[in-house]
C-alpha cells in the first residue's frame, strides 16, 4: 500500500497529492466524495464535489453540498453508482480523524476509503484510490466535536480540489484547459 502525505499549508500541497494521485486517474475515473454537510468536521467530501463542479472538473463527480453521500444513503448510491458506470476507476474522498500532530494533513493513497471507520460505523469501502483529509485527532469525536473550524476543512477541501484539477491536466493536457491554482 502506497501513499503520499502533504500538509494543507505546505504551497506545493496540491502538487505533491496530483502527483500521486495521477497514476490512478484515467479517463474511466469517477470522485466519490462522502461526508455531509450537517457537521463542518464531516463535510470535506462534499465541499471537493462542489468545488470539482464548480471548476468543471471533466469526469464524472458525486457527493456534494447539495447532494451528498453520507452514512444514510451511501448503499443506495453506490449502488446507483456501479450500475451507471460498472467499470469505473473510482477515487474516494473523505476526512478521518488521526494522530494529534496529523491535523491539516492530506494523504493521497493507492487503497480505498473506510467511511465511519474512525467512529465506529460498518459501511462500505469506497475507490480503488482515495484522499483523505485529517481534520481532527482519534481523541475527539468527528460527530460531536465542536471546535474543527470550517477555515480547515475549507482550505483542505481547496488543496484536494486543486489536486485532482492538476492530475487531469497532467495525464490529459489537450483534452482540456482546466484551471488549477
Amino acid at each position: 500500500m502506497n501513499k503520499v502525505k502533504a500538509h494543507f499549508k505546505d504551497s506545493l500541497s496540491y502538487y505533491k497529492i496530483a502527483y500521486f494521485i495521477r497514476d490512478y486517474l484515467n479517463l474511466n475515473t469517477i470522485v466519490v466524495c462522502i461526508g455531509t454537510d450537517r457537521c463542518i468536521g464531516d463535510c470535506l467530501g462534499p465541499l471537493v464535489g462542489t468545488l470539482l463542479e464548480e471548476k468543471r472538473f471533466p469526469l464524472p463527480v458525486f457527493g456534494t453540498v447539495s447532494e451528498p453521500i453520507h452514512a444514510l444513503n451511501i448503499d443506495k448510491r453506490l449502488q446507483e453508482i456501479k450500475l451507471a458506470y460498472a467499470d469505473a476507476n473510482i477515487i474516494g474522498i473523505d476526512a478521518c480523524l488521526g494522530d494529534i500532530d496529523s491535523i491539516g494533513e492530506i494523504q493521497a493513497r493507492d487503497f480505498s476509503i473506510h467511511p465511519g471507520k474512525g467512529v465506529g460505523k460498518t459501511l462500505p469501502h469506497v475507490g480503488e484510490s482515495s484522499i483523505i483529509g485529517i481534520v481532527d485527532s482519534t481523541e475527539s469525536n468527528i460527530f460531536t466535536n465542536n471546535t474543527i473550524r470550517l477555515d480547515l476543512v475549507l482550505n483542505m477541501s481547496k488543496i484536494i480540489t486543486e489536486s485532482l484539477l492538476y492530475a487531469y491536466n497532467l495525464n490529459f493536457p489537450n483534452l482540456c484547459n482546466i484551471k488549477y491554482k
